[in-house]
């Protein structure tokens, strides 16, 4: 494996790791109504799970209100059904068209869990990273033992890995603490 390979293969991981971090951190709420709120819940209609932004558009008309319209009106039921058992802490309000979810404002206290699960995330994000510079690591220490790769190559290799992990570990930080304050935000 080439020094270049090397460092395509880890970036690609550490990108993937900060997506899977971002999408992980749109699911938890603010004193905002977001529709990444329900991305996450599936319904069950058509005998199957469906994703909910596969069965209705997802709107914020106002900062405090969610509005979910379904494409078909008759998985208004079971939209309604899958919101409460997603237990999101929202209360479904259907008028046979549209389902309006209220978003209430956070008390200082969810606030602060919420705060707690943002650096709980972001720390599985950095571990993750850097378990991916081990395993970059480890192939430049494979690749200059198998004389595919010199000693200055795999030193320089292993520099550029860890200017990668800084690199990620830098927005991974930059993504939970923007998240924080939107979360602390009144």
């Amino acid at each position: 494996m080439t020094s270049d390979e090397i460092l395509v293969d880890a970036e690609e991981r550490m990108d993937k790791a900060v997506a899977v971090l971002s999408h992980n951190l749109a699911g938890i709420r603010t004193g905002r109504a977001n529709p990444g709120l329900v991305d996450s819940i599936k319904v069950e209609a058509y005998g199957s799970y469906t994703p909910l932004k596969q069965l209705a558009s997802i709107g914020t008309p106002e900062p405090q209100q969610i509005l979910i319209r379904p494409y078909d009106a008759g998985t208004i039921k079971d939209i309604e059904k899958a919101i409460v058992a997603g237990d999101l802490g929202l209360n479904p309000q259907n008028d046979g068209r549209v389902i309006r979810l209220n978003v209430p404002p956070l008390s200082t206290e969810v606030r602060k869990k919420m705060v707690s699960r943002i650096k709980e995330l972001s720390e599985e994000a950095k571990v993750s990273i850097r378990n991916i510079r081990r395993d970059a690591n480890k192939a430049a220490d494979t690749a200059e033992k198998d004389k595919e790769m010199s000693e200055d190559d795999r030193d320089r290799c292993k520099e550029q890995v860890q200017e990668l992990t800084k690199k990620f570990e830098a927005s991974v930080s930059e993504a939970a603490k923007n998240r924080e304050a939107e979360v602390l935000e009144d």
